[in-house]
């Protein structure tokens, strides 16, 4: 008799094939990579419509459509709730990404199924939340940690973070992955008027705990003959602090808007002259991995996060005037990028390329697997 796959069945995300973030990526990555190993793979996706003509299958994937009526985080809720019932029939084990709505895991926890939980970023430390959102974050941290049967950190100062809570032995350290970039479409520079290496990007979302206006301020101080592309879905209508970016910016500023194409963001990303990652908060953060995988030169915020990551690839400030004296050495015509983008692929290499990371998933599934 021929024996059943392993089942993996992930949760927390909205779905694959990826068009949100990070854990969407990392989901499709990790679905693929099992698949082809052997795995059977479920992957829950939110939609506010069906439509007969639904794919439930990507590349061997098998896509469980779940609706929700509404979108933002209600419509996410509604659909976690949804995941967490749905999920408790059926053979395999689960993979849950984030914690934000843990409290429904407790159902898969009574059932006794096994749930590994990545953990994600300490969200209820993050500015933009109220106090409310804060407390909501703070109580599914907690819960997570009691359901999970084991916790991956995707970065050393968030396993600190959860070893005050759990046993060690309970936390893997797994950081985030992304590809490795060595060619990119120049040509697709042209619809926004740039030329390679005569502009540096910021790529990510605009909060304050991404420095967005101390890094569009300083660059703005001075004359730079140099352009700077902001990605990201500004809506000055409707965050003041959106609109406190814009106001600060020089005519050396560029804002396109969120760009969702690959190919041109990867084109932004490989013929930059820099990088600028602002991020104070979070763990390994996929936009600063996939800038390493595709030999950016990178100038970050200085914290254990960043450092982490980067290592010494990277040149880092901790004030606007520190970053004003940065980008007057770095932007200088004497100054060669040479042994930064050297550095940014050889720690991408040895850290953060998708076989390593998915290996190491692989490996810890495979250690929770019921008569493996």
């Amino acid at each position: 008799m021929k024996p059943q796959p392993k089942t993996l069945k992930i949760l927390g995300t909205r779905g694959i094939p990826a068009r949100h973030g990070g854990f969407e990526t990392f989901a499709e990555e990790l679905a693929k990579h099992l698949s082809k190993q052997g795995w059977k793979v479920i992957v829950y996706c939110q939609v506010t419509r069906f439509d007969k003509h639904d794919n439930l299958n990507f590349q061997g994937v098998e896509l469980v459509k779940i609706y929700s009526p509404f979108d933002g985080s209600i419509g996410t809720m509604i659909f976690d709730l949804k995941v967490a019932f749905k999920a408790c029939f059926g053979e395999g084990i689960l993979l849950t990404l984030g914690y934000n709505t843990a409290v429904f895991n407790i159902i898969n926890r009574i059932v006794g199924q096994v749930n590994i939980i990545n953990m994600d970023g300490i969200e209820w430390r993050r500015e933009k939340w109220s106090k409310l959102a804060k407390l909501w974050f703070l109580l599914n941290e907690r819960i997570a940690v009691n359901v999970g049967n084991h916790l991956i950190a995707d970065h050393p100062e968030i396993a600190k973070h959860l070893y005050r809570r759990c046993s060690n032995k309970k936390v893997t350290v797994i950081p985030y992955g992304s590809d490795l970039v060595d060619r990119a479409d120049e040509s697709l520079l042209n619809s926004l008027g740039l030329k390679a290496n005569n502009f540096s990007v910021i790529i990510a979302r605009p909060e304050p705990e991404n420095s967005f206006l101390e890094m569009v301020r300083t660059f703005s101080k001075n004359k730079r003959n140099h352009k700077l592309v902001v990605l990201g879905d500004f809506r000055p209508e409707l965050f003041e602090y959106h609109k406190s970016v814009i106001d600060v910016a020089s005519n050396e500023v560029i804002f396109p808007g969120a760009i969702y194409d690959a190919p041109v963001v990867k084109a932004l990303r490989f013929y930059s002259r820099f990088y600028l990652h602002g991020h104070k908060v979070g763990g390994t953060n996929p936009s600063l991995v996939e800038a390493m995988g595709a030999g950016c030169s990178i100038i970050a915020h200085d914290n254990v996060f960043n450092r982490w990551v980067a290592g010494d690839a990277a040149y880092y400030f901790n004030s606007e005037v520190h970053l004003d004296s940065l980008l007057d050495r770095l932007l200088g015509v004497n100054f060669s990028r040479k042994e930064m983008k050297y550095a940014s692929i050889s720690r991408f290499r040895k850290h953060f390329t998708w076989y390593n990371i998915l290996k190491q998933y692989e490996e810890l599934l495979l250690q929770w697997y019921p008569n493996k």
